[in-house]
C-alpha cells in the first residue's frame, strides 16, 4: 500500500485533467476506483451525508467539479447525469443522535464507510480503491488515498461531493416542513445569523445537534 501511495504522490495534479489519479490506479490493476466525500460537518442541524461514486472510464470527467463552486440547479443536473452515464453510486447517512454521541469527525468517517458498504452490497465488482477527500482515512481494509481539497484533484471525489450535497439538501428541505421556524430549507442547518437567532428564540428542536456550540447553550 505504501508503494502505491508513493507512486501516486508523484502524479502531478492537472487542473485540466481531474481523472489522472483514477487512470493511474487502473493501470496498476484497480478496476473499481471510487471517490468519496461528505457534506454536513459544519451545520447545527441535520445529519451528515457521504457519497461514494465510481465514474465510468470513458465519461466526460471534466463536468464534475467541487460542489461548492456550482449552483444548486447545476448540482442537481449533474447528480442526475450520474445515472445516465452508468456511474456506480451510493450514499451513507449518519443521524444527529450518532453525531452527538461519537463527534462529527467520527460521524463523517462513518458516513463514508457506510456509503462504501452500501455500494459494495449492490454492485459487482465492489470498490477496490478509495480516493477520499480530506486527510483522514476511513476504518476499512480497502486500499485508500486521502487528498486535501480532493474535489479539485479527482473527478470521482467531485462527483461524490455533488451527490452528497444534493442528497443532504433534499433531506434538509424535508426537515424544514417539520420545523418551519428555523428556515432549514434555506440555510440547510448551517449557522447563519437567522438560524442562530431562531435557536435562541425557540430553543433547539430534535433536528439540532445538541453538542454543537450555538445549540448546547440553549439545551
Amino acid at each position: 500500500m505504501q508503494r502505491i501511495e508513493e507512486i501516486l504522490s508523484s502524479v502531478v495534479p492537472d487542473t485540466n485533467d481531474t481523472f489522472l489519479l483514477e487512470r493511474a490506479l487502473r493501470t496498476r490493476g484497480f478496476s473499481c476506483v471510487a471517490g468519496l466525500d461528505e457534506v454536513g460537518r459544519g451545520p447545527l442541524a441535520g445529519p451528515v451525508v457521504a457519497a461514494c461514486v465510481v465514474l465510468p472510464p470513458q465519461c466526460d470527467s471534466s463536468l464534475y467539479l467541487d460542489s461548492k463552486k456550482l449552483s444548486h440547479n447545476r448540482r442537481c443536473l449533474l447528480a442526475g447525469t450520474l445515472s445516465e452515464i452508468g456511474a456506480l453510486m451510493s450514499v451513507g447517512i449518519v443521524s444527529i443522535a450518532t453525531i452527538d454521541r461519537i463527534n462529527i469527525l467520527q460521524a463523517s468517517l462513518l458516513a463514508m464507510k457506510r456509503a462504501v458498504e452500501n455500494l459494495a452490497s449492490t454492485t459487482l465488482p465492489s470498490p477496490d480503491f478509495l480516493l477520499i477527500d480530506g486527510k483522514f482515512k476511513i476504518p476499512m481494509d480497502t486500499p485508500q488515498l486521502t487528498l486535501i481539497k480532493g474535489e479539485s484533484k479527482s473527478a470521482s471525489i467531485a462527483a461524490a461531493s455533488i451527490l452528497a450535497k444534493v442528497t443532504r439538501d433534499a433531506l434538509m428541505v424535508d426537515l424544514a416542513t417539520c420545523f418551519p421556524q428555523y428556515n432549514l430549507a434555506q440555510n440547510k442547518g448551517y449557522p447563519t445569523q437567522e438560524h442562530r437567532k431562531a435557536i435562541e428564540k425557540y430553543g433547539p428542536a430534535p433536528c439540532h445537534r445538541k453538542t454543537f456550540k450555538g445549540v448546547r447553550e440553549f439545551v
